[in-house]
């Protein structure tokens, strides 16, 4: 057995967008230095090649012939059709008392803990896109084997990308998966709404799009940052028999956003649920 995982007590099993997203945060933000951090993962791309040069962070290829005793955690951020495989590979036997953390959507501990050992501490994630820029939001829930020294790892390595919420309910993270997990698409769907109404109402093009665009960074800012409710700041964008008004006439009726967005959500929600079989 070779030593290159040696003395890392932070292993990262596949480098895409979220796996890059999560690295760049923990080095980023002082959770972890380079030489304390592993990464499986064997078709590295250029800006993981370029962490290796800067950081002293180690990439493994085969995790079978590393080792990886000193692991406190394993984060498994690979496809959820690959997880099993990825799985059988990992050496078990030098990874005794690390927790798992997996964002792998639709599989769940039960599935895990068939290659794990029913004693395993395992915590399933679900990340969002924005976390690729440190605003992303993960809910995650943890088997009752995590210590609670492990789900305080787990917090601060999650929180390095942007904001964290626990669940008590393994059940709910298909509800977070249907919100969170996929709700950035509905928003980045809700600007190319707006722009293409923009410019059938004749604006020009990107003009169209830079306004929808700005206009949805604004008030989620907004939203964020002010104590006021979301209710109570569209409520006072509205003025009685304004343009605002009008157009919450059509939003806000029986067959309008607010019914989309729970027919949407439900969809996903059962869909995710078919994916944890």
């Amino acid at each position: 057995m070779n030593d290159v995982g040696k003395d890392r007590d932070l292993i990262l099993v596949g480098a895409g967008k979220m796996g890059m997203a999560l690295l760049d945060g923990w080095l980023s933000n002082g959770i972890r230095s380079g030489q304390e951090i592993a990464v499986i993962e064997p078709n590295p791309n250029p800006g993981l090649e370029a962490l290796v040069k800067d950081t002293g962070l180690v990439v493994l290829s085969d995790p079978s012939a590393a080792d990886l005793t000193s692991a406190g955690a394993v984060i498994l951020a690979v496809k959820p059709q690959v997880l099993a495989e990825v799985l059988s590979g990992l050496p078990i036997r030098d990874l005794e008392g690390a927790v798992f953390i997996s964002i792998a959507a639709g599989i769940s501990v039960a599935a895990m803990a068939e290659h794990l050992g029913e004693s395993a501490p395992i915590i399933r994630a679900m990340p969002n896109t924005p976390a690729s820029i440190g605003k992303g939001i993960t809910g995650y829930y943890a088997s009752t084997a995590v210590t609670a020294a492990q789900k305080k790892l787990c917090q601060a390595l999650l929180s390095s990308v942007g904001q964290t919420v626990e669940l008590s309910d393994e059940s709910e993270i298909d509800m977070v998966t249907a919100v969170s997990g996929s709700g950035p698409a509905y928003v980045f769907y809700l600007i190319e709404c707006m722009a293409e109404a923009g410019r059938q109402a004749g604006l020009d093009e990107a003009v169209a799009m830079e306004l929808a665009k700005a206009t949805v960074e604004g008030a989620g800012a907004l939203a964020m940052t002010s104590e006021t409710s979301p209710s109570d700041l569209r409520r006072n964008v509205t003025s009685p028999g304004g343009t605002t008004e009008a157009a919450l006439k059509i939003l806000q009726s029986d067959e309008g956003l607010q019914k989309l967005i729970s027919d949407a959500v439900s969809a996903a929600v059962a869909r995710a649920k078919e994916l944890n079989g």
